[in-house]
């Protein structure tokens, strides 16, 4: 497994302020920004950088900037199980949190179009982490807000769409295809069939697709066996014995 704060694809200069102390240091947030940019161009993610500039903008709420946060978000929700969206949103204002706590907070969240935002990712997120997996294409595409916050994200769906079939094949060895359709979001059966033997190396048998054994989806027997020993009984045959007060 590899370090959370590892990130093969890290430039040196972000490895260099996040080793140092100009990682708190306001003026290094043009720099992570920039450095998300480029995250959300070449498909990568670094969750522990990510990290650094939402708390830079937690400690510097005047820099905050709405579209950079939305793009860590949306970046956060490709590489789910992972509890990097979790990490992200703690660090966020609790005015954007799905269920404010304060009046203020409350007051916050009905005006500001910022809010309205984090809470339909975190929305998106849920469902993935509950494997409604349909829910999340419907939803997805039942607002155009939710395309413009994905917008930056290349390969958004795509990389969505892996991590649901890594998913389904850490838990089932086979599934239909109508299901696998809905949950994929793939709604040509020539498509869908494509995509699970080219991307994911597993088979088309009929209406059923099979997922190949792995060390998650395999069922093993689990044998149990105890030993007990008459010393460990040793208490309850003295009181056996014992006469009453």
């Amino acid at each position: 497994m590899v370090a959370f704060d590892k990130c093969e694809t890290r430039p040196a200069h972000i490895e260099a302020i996040l080793n140092g102390l100009d990682r708190y240091n306001p003026e290094t947030t043009t720099v992570f920004q920039d450095y998300v940019t480029q995250q959300c161009e070449d498909r990568t993610f670094d969750c522990y950088a990510n990290l650094a500039l939402l708390k830079l903008f937690q400690f510097n709420p005047h820099l905050i900037q709405p579209d950079t946060v939305t793009n860590i978000l949306a970046k956060a929700l490709t590489v789910f199980p992972s509890p990097a969206f979790s990490l992200c949103l703690a660090l966020l204002p609790t005015s954007t949190q799905p269920f404010p706590s304060t009046t203020e907070a409350q007051a916050a969240s009905q005006t500001s179009d910022f809010v309205e935002s984090v809470q339909k990712l975190t929305r998106l997120s849920t469902l993935l982490e509950s494997a409604q997996y349909a829910q999340f294409w419907s939803t997805l595409n039942s607002d155009d807000l939710y395309a413009d916050l994905t917008a930056d994200v290349a390969g958004f769906e795509e990389l969505v769409r892996i991590r649901i079939a890594i998913e389904v094949g850490n838990t089932f060895r086979s599934i239909t295809a109508e299901n696998l359709e809905s949950w994929l979001d793939i709604r040509s059966r020539e498509a869908l069939d494509k995509f699970v033997v080219d991307v994911c190396g597993w088979k088309v048998d009929g209406t059923l697709i099979r997922v190949p054994t792995n060390k998650e989806n395999e069922a093993r027997s689990e044998v149990k066996s105890e030993h007990v020993g008459i010393e460990q009984f040793g208490r309850v045959i003295r009181r056996g014995f014992e006469l009453p007060a």
